[in-house]
């Protein structure tokens, strides 16, 4: 018995062309073993499909469901503007005996199929919209073209099925400025060169949003453009009036279509089985063929063996194919770089990687490029290899056939430019700054590293040789047997050629094998998000600013290196006082051996070998009982702060540039924080005098000032948020001092007598708890006996009992499902929250504690991605991160509106995808050098 749609209904309008284009652009072309018929659309259409039909079986699943063909080019706009859509491109041939099919499939898997001559499918989806909303019934548009944006509101929304992201009146609003009421507006002003409509010259999307938002409406705007100031703006308004007018009738969609279906015919009906097998069989697709018939309960029809090699429904597993280092080619001329560079742009995507001499991306000499478009075929481009007496291999061999660099870059550059092909790599935020460096910019990306990392953070490493054993089981050639070790160890460039192609081309081919395997994981995991908006972007931010680097003062650390040498000196004989003689202090087992042996103090072991161990966490357990241990402490630290920062950073000022140019690991915590290397300017020690004067030596050029802006507490705000802490929550809202207010809360202190020390164990507890920390790490923090930091934390936990429950439920999800989560649908996967033993409260801490860090650290590269579109026209360059701070170098005349736009950022990078219950709020400081400005 047909349903009535009406009140409690639910539609889903599937963009049909959006899939099948996505899917012929995802794959690789796939023919039918049989008779050689491209279906690589087909394939990738049907698993789209099917993922949609399975995804949509709970309480929230349609109740009717459509698939929104185009049909013909030629519609009614084309009657009201001859020019519309004239820059499309032809369909490609192997995608047009393809078309059919998706109709085919998409009836196969007995679901509406529509389409109507004269219409576009927008039309179609905006007069089905508007029926199912009069009706009373909800309406989800599965579809990310922003021509539909203009159709939400009133129980319509739309999402996209790539990114798994909804989209709704906030992310409309994010996108054009405005809400879904003027984004006709909007578009019919910034026009679209895709769609070539004209709109008005001169004015894009944010000046579009501007004047809307001032005048209300496009009429009224186009009516009072006489008012506007700027005298160019104003005459394009006046003199393009009509133009701007045809516009946004081409932008209208028409929601009152005269149709052959009504809502009715819509309702959700389950496939026919020996239909939908027969057609799959037909494709030839044999894994969705069983998966499909596993699911229906059917018998999956036998397919041809010679059919079932083509393995339609997915990309070719890698494996199937075997490595051959001979059968990749070594290009050496322009003629032959040309039919790789034509491939590449007939595939849509290829696998770049990079040979060099160094790991130093700012002074690394560019030896070799490489490129594989298909598994197994892979070439390498020789630029840079060089031969002389001197040559371990010896001889003119080295160096003989190499393209000319000049003429190799002149060539690829465009390719790696070309918005239409995807430069696939590893790691590729480094062979993006090498290119760069030669003038050739690298877009658009995707990185099999950063796929691996948002699919299995924490479980195992990410470099490419690990992920080749683990995923194609094949061991790739190892660097050192081509360089070497040691002080014998030579260079790439001085590798010969023949052995260079093998190692270089091999490594696209991994690379193209692994993003095979990757890329269809990223939806299958629902990480396809984390990825898209967290982790792939952030690479050329974050490529910006390594290369821009911050200026370094020499002598300001010379002058700190001769200053700590004084007071280690001073400490030395500090300490030789209270051990009641000298020692050496940088000894561990003489140190063990005074406080120990001589001094006979509780809590020493003895390693293997027989001598006292002297870690810090036993010297901060003992500096709560005696002077002797914590001054060590104070030497060791004096001696790190020399050794690896006043003494080393030295060493990292670019010769060329003046500045030092640290890189950013986007893999190098399971939580997503940022890793700085070489150096590392993340782990400079701020709790100690001599720590924060380090950043006195990280100044600003001429005429310039740092600008630092901060989060204020982010984590404790997350915690507040995710245990839902009321008094916290309230806090943070009024803006009180949060480390007050919890001492007040716990000691039962009122604010007005607070005490400085009582805050600052307040503090301690604050930030430790959301480390799990224990009554032993807390009584190191404070240097106060374990039982009474252990009482702390129990009162603590007794006036927030939120917390424990967070605590409690987080540790239980960790071990029912093997991870964690962030907000943003990060996934810290805990392999160890199940163990015994002595690593299993470690677990425990980390998993509490990865939740509220990875927010955190979510949060802050949402910023950072943003950040390049926010003070674009500002004299500001984003520097550093350093956890929750980023460091900017700016204009002494531009500092506030830096500031302004930065914070607006900052404030508001959860949204729209997360809305706190507490605000974000970010500290500004600005000075001469890192110091005054943090």
């Amino acid at each position: 018995m047909r349903m009535t749609f009406g009140k409690g209904c639910h539609l889903h309008l599937i963009d049909g062309s959006a899939f099948i284009f996505r899917a012929f652009h995802a794959l690789p072309p796939l023919t039918r073993k049989s008779d050689g018929l491209p279906i690589g659309a087909v394939a990738g259409f049907c698993n789209m499909i099917w993922k949609m039909v399975e995804d949509n079986r709970g309480p929230d699943a349609p109740t009717h469901v459509a698939v929104v063909f185009d049909k013909g080019s030629h519609t009614f706009r084309n009657d009201l503007y001859d020019l519309y859509k004239a820059n499309r491109d032809e369909m490609p041939e192997d995608l047009r005996p393809q078309m059919p099919l998706t109709r085919e499939a998409t009836r196969a898997f007995n679901i509406a199929s529509l389409e109507q001559e004269g219409f576009e499918a927008d039309d179609i989806i905006a007069t089905l919209s508007r029926q199912a909303r009069e009706a009373g019934g909800r309406v989800t548009i599965i579809s990310s073209d922003k021509d539909l944006m203009q159709l939400i509101g009133g129980g319509v929304e739309m999402y996209d099925a790539m990114k798994n992201k909804r989209i709704g009146v906030e992310e409309v609003e994010e996108k054009f400025g405005v809400g879904p009421d003027r984004v006709i507006d909007i578009q019919a002003l910034a026009g679209d060169s895709v769609d070539n409509i004209p709109g008005a010259p001169g004015i894009g999307v944010k000046t579009a949003a501007l004047l809307i938002n001032e005048f209300g409406d496009l009429e009224t705007l186009l009516n009072r453009a006489d008012e506007i100031k700027q005298p160019k703006r104003r005459q394009t308004l006046i003199e393009m009036r009509d133009q701007i007018e045809l516009s946004k009738r081409l932008v209208t969609l028409d929601q009152h279509m005269t149709m052959d279906v009504g809502l009715d015919d819509l309702e959700v009906r389950e496939p026919d089985a020996d239909t939908l097998m027969s057609f799959l069989a037909e494709m030839e697709f044999r894994t969705l063929t069983k998966r499909v018939a596993d699911k229906l309960g059917a018998e999956a029809p036998v397919i041809a063996e010679k059919a079932a090699e083509a393995s339609a429904d997915a990309p070719p597993a890698p494996e199937a194919r075997p490595f051959d280092a001979d059968a990749y080619e070594c290009v050496r001329d322009a003629a032959a770089l040309q039919v790789w560079i034509d491939r590449a742009h007939a595939r849509g995507y290829v696998a770049v990687d990079t040979e060099t001499t160094s790991l130093d991306e700012m002074q690394a000499e560019l030896v070799g490029i490489s490129l594989c478009v298909e598994a197994g075929q892979a070439c390498y481009i020789p630029l840079g290899h060089k031969a002389g007496e001197d040559d371990l291999f010896g001889g003119a061999s080295l160096s003989e056939g190499q393209m000319p660099l000049d003429q190799a870059l002149a060539m690829l550059g465009p390719l790696l430019a070309d918005p239409a092909v995807l430069k696939i790599g590893q790691n590729m935020k480094y062979d993006a700054k090498i290119f760069a460096r030669h003038g050739v910019t690298v877009t658009p990306i995707d990185d099999t590293m950063l796929m691996s990392y948002a699919l299995y953070s924490g479980l195992h490493g990410h470099g490419m040789d690990a992920l080749s054993e683990r995923y194609l089981s094949h061991q790739p050639i190892p660097i050192k047997s081509l360089l070497g070790t040691g002080k014998s160890a030579i260079t790439f460039d001085r590798v010969p050629i023949d052995d260079a192609v093998k190692y270089a081309a091999e490594d696209a081919d991994i690379t193209l094998r692994l993003w095979q395997i990757f890329k269809p994981r990223l939806h299958a995991e629902r990480v396809t998000t984390v990825y898209e908006t967290l982790e792939r972007p952030l690479v050329p931010v974050l490529a910006q600013m390594e290369m821009a680097g911050i200026k370094v003062d020499r002598d300001t650390l010379s002058r700190m290196s001769n200053a700590f040498a004084q007071k280690m000196a001073s400490l030395e004989a500090e300490i030789h006082e209270l051990a009641g003689g000298p020692f050496n202090v940088q000894s561990p087992a003489q140190v063990g051996e005074i406080l120990f042996g001589r001094m006979e103090l509780p809590g020493g072991k003895k390693t293997k070998t027989g001598q006292w161990s002297t870690p810090a966490d036993v010297l901060e357990d003992l500096a709560t009982e005696h002077d002797l241990p914590a001054r060590v402490l104070d030497y060791r630290q004096l001696q790190k702060l020399k050794s690896t920062y006043t003494d080393a950073l030295q060493d990292h000022i670019n010769p060329e540039t003046g500045r030092v140019h640290t890189s950013y690991v986007q893999t190098g915590a399971n939580t997503g924080r940022l890793a700085s290397t070489d150096p590392n300017l993340q782990n400079i020690p701020v709790r100690t005098e001599e720590g924060r004067r380090i950043r006195e030596a990280f100044v600003a050029e001429p005429g310039k000032v740092i600008l630092s802006l901060d989060y204020s507490q982010i984590e404790l705000r997350i915690l507040a948020h995710v245990a839902g802490i009321d008094a916290l929550k309230q806090a943070f809202r009024e803006g009180h001092d949060i480390h007050a207010m919890t001492a007040s809360e716990m000691f039962d202190v009122p604010l007005d007598q607070m005490t400085p020390d009582i805050r600052r164990q307040a503090k301690a507890i604050n930030f430790g708890v959301i480390y799990g920390i224990s009554g032993f790490g807390l009584a190191r923090n404070l240097r106060i006996p374990r039982s009474e930091a252990q009482g702390f934390i129990d009162r603590y936990f007794e006036r927030f009992p939120g917390i424990k429950e967070y605590m409690d439920d987080t540790v239980n999800f960790a071990k029912e499902h093997g991870f964690v989560q962030t907000l943003f649908g990060r996934k810290i996967h805990t392999p160890e929250i199940n163990a015994k033993g002595p690593g299993a409260g470690f677990a425990k801490r980390a998993a509490i504690n990865a939740p509220i860090q990875g927010t955190a650290a979510d949060i802050i590269r949402r910023a950072m991605v943003r950040m390049p579109d926010a003070t674009a026209g500002l004299p500001a360059k984003m520097l550093l991160q350093v956890h929750d701070e980023l460091l900017f170098e700016v204009e002494t005349g531009a500092v506030d509106d830096t500031i302004a736009a930065v914070r607006a950022i900052m404030e508001g990078a959860s949204e729209p995808a997360v809305k706190l219950d507490v605000p974000l709020t970010v500290d500004a400081g600005q000075g001469a050098n890192w110091a005054e400005a943090h």
